[in-house]
């Protein structure tokens, strides 16, 4: 692989994980954002892929705001479909790798069971849609595209379920927290880390067939929004916040523009047959996260 690695979304939770890691790593990479890389702008992409040249791109940018997707449908379709679409096609016509990121929306939560990537889509909204669309278009382009679906990002930083409950918490002495929605939260350390590796085995290896298509990448386990709000203050508990009572609600109790799918848990057993990579359990992952978070604020007290 020659030329750096092109990160887009540099400026959500997994870009900047992503970049962490790069830097950590020493890997050579450019990390874009907007508004200088834009998917409401194919220029931008164009300029920017040309400006690099990159050697692999890691798509991490997105709309990822389901509930204003609705009502924001023509820039979703860009950001979640055409953007990767013309990502994937500057990757195809240079024969470079494409690591592109979705989500456990594009199903719709009926199966009772782990999703598995041969699994049939039934997205629930626009977002899911979307971002199920903007799947095949790189899947279809012919380039060397890894698609990773992954579920419940959360981080130290950035707006994300965890800050929001923190945050929330130090207001409310009560949060009602929906306890009938099951997934897995994943961290973007976590998830940054195992796309690190995927680039580090294209390197080594160079591309193999096997390497191509849909993989599910989401830490260990599985709960409810509400087992992952009270882990997070469980942990919290420990770094000196005070917990409020987490009062389990229903979906029917918390209605959303957008309904979101009862039980999206996704099978990883490909990801580890492929790249030999096993994430943490999201326990495990929300301790390390909680500390980050909640570390130096504790400190500054």
């Amino acid at each position: 692989m020659t030329g750096p690695i092109l990160i887009t979304g540099a400026s959500g939770q997994l870009g900047a994980a992503l970049v962490k890691g790069a830097q950590r790593d020493g890997l050579a990479y450019r990390a874009v954002q907007r508004p200088a890389f834009d998917f409401d702008s194919p220029a931008s992409i164009a300029q920017i892929c040309a400006e690099t040249t990159p050697g692999l791109i890691i798509n991490a940018a997105a709309w990822t705001a389901v509930d204003a997707a609705e009502t924001n449908q023509a820039a979703a379709w860009r950001a979640n479909r055409d953007g990767p679409a013309a990502l994937a096609a500057y990757a195809a016509e240079n024969h470079i790798a494409l690591i592109h990121v979705s989500t456990d929306y594009v199903f719709d939560g009926s199966k009772g069971a782990p999703y598995l990537e041969t699994d049939a889509v039934a997205p629930l909204g626009v977002y899911g849609a979307s971002k199920e669309a903007g799947e095949r278009a790189v899947l279809d382009a012919g380039a060397q595209a890894i698609v990773l679906r992954t579920a419940w990002v959360f981080s130290a930083g950035r707006a994300n379920f965890a800050r929001t409950m923190i945050e929330a918490g130090r207001k409310r002495p009560q949060l009602r927290v929906v306890a009938d929605q099951r997934g897995t939260p994943t961290a973007a350390s976590d998830l940054a880390e195992a796309i690190l590796r995927i680039t580090a085995q294209i390197q080594r290896t160079g591309w193999q067939q096997a390497y191509g298509g849909i993989f599910h990448a989401t830490n260990q386990g599985d709960t409810t929004w509400h087992g992952f709000a009270t882990e997070i203050f469980a942990q919290a508990a420990t770094l000196g916040e005070t917990a409020p009572e987490i009062v389990p609600i229903t979906t029917q109790d918390w209605p959303t523009p957008v309904r979101r799918p009862a039980d999206s848990r996704l099978d990883g057993q490909k990801l580890k047959a492929t790249f030999g990579i096993s994430l943490a359990d999201w326990r495990d992952a929300t301790r390390r996260v909680m500390a980050e978070m909640l570390i130096p604020a504790v400190g500054a007290r």
